[in-house]
């Protein structure tokens, strides 16, 4: 359902957290396609078919979306071929956070398991022929990331760059910064 809320606002891509197995890609295709391909409800006068402007929208619309699955655990990474393999499946992304937390190292993304689990993940991904992806703050690992094939790789978030933006902002007011 909230699939098909964020479809309908006019979202083309979704990124679904947590999947753990092929059976969960599918329901999250599924979820994204008109039937008979699939099982979101038709509604006309919404924002993605132009609020009915659109008189193909339900006929083209899985042309144009993107569905990229997160994986998160380490199980999850012993099944990247059959995820990769699902029809609708776009991309795979990593999820170094939960990754870790999952593997026994919470809080430590760069665990020499977890970097370990994290460049596994990414060749299967690209074996697989998938797009992979990851995010990380850490440019470093981000390069190498890149280098084992991640092909979307985000490098930072709004409330981090803002973060930072702050504490510079504030440093250049401290009593000893001469200003």
């Amino acid at each position: 359902m909230l699939i098909k809320r964020c479809l309908d606002l006019g979202a083309q891509t979704l990124v679904i957290p947590f999947v753990q197995t092929a059976e969960e890609a599918r329901a999250a295709v599924a979820a994204m396609r008109y039937a008979p391909r699939g099982i979101r409800g038709v509604a006309g006068m919404t924002r993605a078919s132009g609020f009915g402007r659109i008189v193909d929208y339900a006929t083209r619309a899985e042309e144009e979306l993107c569905l990229i699955v997160q994986v998160e655990t380490a199980e999850a990474v012993g099944r990247i071929a059959e995820i990769a393999a699902v029809d609708g499946v776009d991309g795979i992304f990593i999820g170094p956070a939960d990754l870790a937390a999952s593997m026994g190292h919470a809080g430590q993304g760069r665990h020499p398991e977890v970097v370990a689990m994290i460049e596994r993940a990414v060749r299967a991904i690209v074996a697989a022929g998938k797009p992979a992806g990851i995010l990380t703050l850490d440019p470093a690992f981000a390069r190498q990331c890149m280098g084992w094939g991640t092909t979307f790789t985000a490098v930072g978030m709004d409330i981090a760059l803002l973060a930072q933006a702050a504490r510079g902002l504030r440093a250049g007011f401290a009593p000893d910064a001469g200003g």
